[in-house]
C-alpha cells in the first residue's frame, strides 16, 4: 500500500508521517504492579515504552510512577518508569535513569534476542491481509519493523526499517532518510490495519543508525530474508 507521507516544517526540526500496516497481535506485554493490568507495549527503546489498553480507562497522570514486569516470549523485566504523557487507553514511560535499570533494559532489548523474535509475516497464511506491494514484512513485536515494497516489475522500491527508536528509509528515486520515532498510533482504515508513525528526521542520514541498522540487517536468517535483498538493503544503507 502507498501512502505518501505528510510533511511539517519549523525551524528548528522536520517531522514526518507514515502510515503502514499493523499486525493485530502483540506478544510484548507490560503488567501494572499497582493494578495488574495488562497492557500491551506499542513501542519500546532504551529509555522508555508506549503502552496500550485495548479498553480506556486508567488512574495514571503525568508524572506518576509506574512500575510492573514487560513479559516478551518466556522473557521478563521487573521495571519502573514515570509517566510522561497519557491518554484515556495509552501511556508514555520513561524508564527510571539509574544505571542498574539502563543494564537490565540494554540486556532485555539485546540485538541478538531481538531478531531471534521475528517473525516473516509476509509468510503467515490466512487472515492476514498484506497491501499488494509489500514484499517482505519482518516484525519482533515492539522493537523491530522492516517493510520491503516493490514496484510493479518486482524490483524494490522502498525499503523502511524501524528498530528501537530509530527509523531508516530507503526509496528508489528518493534517496535515503533517518529519524528517530516520536509517536505511533492506531489508524481506522475500513480496508487494513494501519498505524500512523510521527518521526523527527534528520537534516542529513545519520551514519550511527544506519550502522546499527545494517547490524540488524546482517543477523537476519536468509530463510526470513533472502541473501539477495540483504546485500541490497545494506548496499542502499551505505
Amino acid at each position: 500500500m502507498e501512502r505518501r507521507l505528510n510533511l511539517i516544517k519549523s525551524d528548528f526540526e522536520k517531522h514526518e508521517k507514515r502510515v503502514l500496516p499493523r499486525f493485530p497481535f502483540c506478544y510484548l506485554t507490560f503488567k501494572s504492579d499497582e493494578t495488574a493490568r495488562v497492557y500491551e507495549v506499542k513501542d519500546i527503546s532504551h529509555t522508555g515504552m508506549q503502552i496500550s489498553l485495548k479498553e480506556e480507562g486508567h488512574n495514571f497522570q503525568a508524572d506518576s510512577v509506574l512500575k510492573g514486569s514487560i513479559h516478551w516470549l518466556g522473557k521478563n523485566l521487573d521495571i519502573a518508569g514515570t509517566v510522561k504523557w497519557s491518554t484515556s487507553n495509552r501511556l508514555g514511560v520513561e524508564f527510571v535513569k539509574r544505571r542498574e535499570v539502563m543494564e537490565k533494559v540494554q540486556d532485555f532489548l539485546n540485538i541478538k534476542e531481538i531478531v531471534k523474535r521475528l517473525k516473516p509475516l509476509h509468510k503467515v497464511e490466512g487472515g492476514l491481509e498484506i497491501p499488494p506491494r509489500l514484499k517482505y514484512w519482518l516484525r519482533s513485536d515492539g522493537p523491530v519493523e522492516l517493510f520491503v515494497w516493490q514496484h510493479g516489475d518486482g524490483e524494490i522500491a522502498k525499503v523502511q526499517v524501524l528498530f528501537l527508536e530509530v527509523f531508516v528509509e530507503w526509496e528508489d528515486g528518493a534517496g535515503l532518510k533517518t529519524g528517530r520515532i516520536l509517536s505511533k498510533r492506531n489508524v481506522d482504515s475500513p480496508l487494513l490495519t494501519e498505524d500512523e508513525w510521527v518521526f523527527q528526521m534528520d537534516q542529513d542520514a545519520d551514519v550511527e543508525k544506519l550502522v546499527k541498522v545494517k547490524e540488524l540487517i546482517a543477523l537476519i536468517p536468509q530463510e526470513q530474508l533472502p541473501a539477495e535483498v540483504q546485500t541490497f538493503m545494506v548496499r542502499q544503507l551505505s
